[in-house]
């Protein structure tokens, strides 16, 4: 049985009422390199990482989420699609691999993303938390198959809840264990209201991660200094400096500099645009093939790095962004969720999603969590000078693992002061 994972002194307790507690506390970092299976699943996840960025990216403002766990709820919540609903989440999810193959490759993944959080010694590198859980109507008649297949790979067992009878409380029930999860950091995921007594099913998956930098920052380096908010506008914000070997790569357009944390298993790679005002354009070449390429071309430098100091939240509902980006049926009274439940036609009511990121001169502390609540359809090297790598204006940045490319997080930062 694959279960996922939980890296951290916080979170004594687990995912599921039905499952025991897991922790990857004594496992080794794996020595092999990944398999093709979770190789194609952390590209596909990349993949729609770079489009749903280039949707979300619309609005004005600071951007952060995270892909990863949004892509996790909605492969779990695709394990009971069937017909074009299916070809369609696939689709806009980016998910190559058949359904006997996809499952469990997201399980191996994020077991590997729990193991290569311990060290060699056994001694924890960092906290990393990745967790999932289903929540159903009390006496629902769910298919026993996309119940099994959740609680195995996933390691999302049913806990029973009264939609109709108490919807509040078991709102807040759901809240809590996304707090716990995410160490408080994502607070009320679920609005009042959210919870019906139309809700049948709700999917929620949280990530958490803190870490620090492999070379950290000194505190007495930071200084104010102005940072272009946009056009015409800066504000002194606190700006972190350094020089040391980092992997560096530079276009005509940007520089990328990756910042590894401890155990250099995952990494922060800041995207700076050139000119102040290009981070427009730097977000139209965002796509997974030329993430693979920039990353192909790091090589280590030394570099005078500037970096701010910086802490944000976002919250988002993505059901008209999934929506454009081709998953209709799943939201209509088309959708075919036969694989959940047989007894009446389902459909995705909302997608919920928050993330919080705080990064300052230790490392960054990162979380993110997601909700796809579903109701009935019939309700809607060589010596060289130092390059400088001045992040005094917007940027694109992201947290990856480094031996799948898997990313964890993405955003962009236009004003630090949020």
């Amino acid at each position: 049985m694959r279960m996922p994972f939980s890296i951290s002194f916080f979170s004594p307790l687990f995912l599921s009422v039905f499952f025991p507690v897991l922790t990857m506390a004594h496992a080794q970092a794996p020595a092999e390199p990944p398999s093709a299976d979770v190789k194609t699943v952390a590209g596909d996840g990349d993949a729609f990482a770079a489009d749903l960025y280039a949707r979300l990216s619309s609005a004005d403002g600071n951007l952060f989420f995270s892909p990863y766990s949004i892509s996790s709820a909605l492969a779990m919540t695709s394990a009971g699609a069937r017909g074009n609903t299916a070809v369609q989440m696939a689709r806009t999810l980016h998910l190559a691999l058949p359904p006997a193959q996809l499952h469990s490759a997201f399980a191996d993944l994020t077991a590997r993303l729990g193991a290569e959080a311990v060290g060699p010694d056994k001694k924890k590198l960092y906290d990393l938390v990745v967790a999932s859980a289903l929540w159903g109507l009390k006496g629902y008649p769910y298919e026993k198959s996309f119940l099994d297949l959740l609680a195995k790979d996933y390691g999302a067992g049913l806990r029973e809840m009264d939609f109709s009878g108490a919807p509040d409380a078991a709102r807040n029930e759901i809240n809590a264990w996304v707090s716990t999860q995410t160490n408080d950091r994502i607070k009320d995921l679920l609005a009042p209201g959210t919870i019906h007594t139309h809700t049948r099913l709700v999917l929620t998956n949280a990530i958490y991660f803190k870490g620090t930098w492999l070379t950290p920052f000194e505190k007495a380096q930071t200084a104010d200094a102005p940072f272009q908010v946009f056009a015409g506008k800066t504000e002194l914000v606190p700006l972190m400096s350094q020089q040391h070997g980092f992997q560096y790569m530079e276009t005509a357009e940007m520089q990328a500099v990756e910042l590894p944390y401890a155990g250099n298993n995952l990494s922060m790679i800041v995207l700076l645009p050139r000119k102040a005002d290009g981070l427009t354009a730097l977000g139209k070449s965002l796509s997974r093939d030329n993430l693979d390429q920039w990353t192909g071309q790091l090589r280590r430098r030394d570099v005078q790095l500037f970096l701010p100091r910086f802490k944000l939240t976002s919250q988002f509902e993505l059901a008209d962004t999934l929506k454009a980006m081709g998953m209709v049926d799943a939201f209509s009274d088309n959708a075919d969720f036969s694989g959940i439940a047989k007894s009446e036609s389902l459909c995705i009511d909302k997608v919920i999603h928050k993330a919080f990121v705080e990064v300052n001169e230790e490392g960054t502390e990162a979380a993110a969590a997601t909700a796809v609540l579903m109701k009935p359809t019939a309700v809607m090297i060589r010596p060289e000078p130092p390059v400088a790598f001045r992040a005094d204006h917007s940027f694109v940045y992201l947290i990856r693992n480094r031996s799948t490319g898997a990313i964890l997080f993405l955003g962009r930062l236009v004003d630090p002061k949020g």
